[in-house]
């Protein structure tokens, strides 16, 4: 496994040729983009989303050329703050083509798992998401490794099996 840098994390999410998935198990993050975001909806005050719209006109772009997004995210109930926070930005992603699903947790207790958050490519190249204990990101490790594939492959079906659509889900 090799660490990569944001740069090349950014343009993987860009350049994929057929599918991507997305597989989320923690229940807070930190990244510097949404920090400022969740704190404005923590204080109640309105966000126009703005700083979503590269990622929401990327995944028009993915839909309109073919390709697929789909993310699963494996959630404590009652839902963390963050995911609450998550939950109520999620639709303009859907809309512009991602299929976000929920997974609660309990219902995730007998499936193999790998230990971090992880992004899969095209079945080819898995990038695992590593974090620090406050839900900063950290690294950003890739692999080729074929038991890593298959791994990433077999976890995220498991988990799509179980998943309730962000149209469906109801947080708690």
């Amino acid at each position: 496994m090799t660490s990569i840098s944001e740069a090349q994390f950014e343009r993987l999410l860009v350049t994929f040729e057929r599918n991507a998935i997305h597989l989320e198990t923690r229940d807070a993050y930190g990244t510097g983009v949404e920090l400022p975001h969740m704190a404005k909806w923590a204080a109640g005050e309105p966000d126009d989303l703005a700083w979503l719209e590269s990622w929401c006109e990327s995944l028009r772009e993915h839909v309109k050329a073919g390709r697929s997004v789909r993310r699963a995210r494996i959630v404590s109930e009652p839902l963390s703050d963050y995911q609450r926070w998550s939950y109520s930005i999620a639709q303009p992603m859907v809309d512009a083509g991602e299929d976000i699903r929920w997974v609660p947790r309990r219902l995730a207790s007998s499936l193999a798992l790998p230990g971090n958050d992880y992004y899969l490519f095209d079945d080819r190249l898995a990038v695992f998401l590593i974090y620090a204990g406050n839900g900063l990101a950290m690294d950003r490790v890739a692999s080729t490794d074929p038991a890593d594939l298959k791994l990433c492959r077999s976890a995220f079906e498991a988990v799509w099996q179980l998943a309730v659509p962000h149209r469906d889900y109801q947080p708690v």
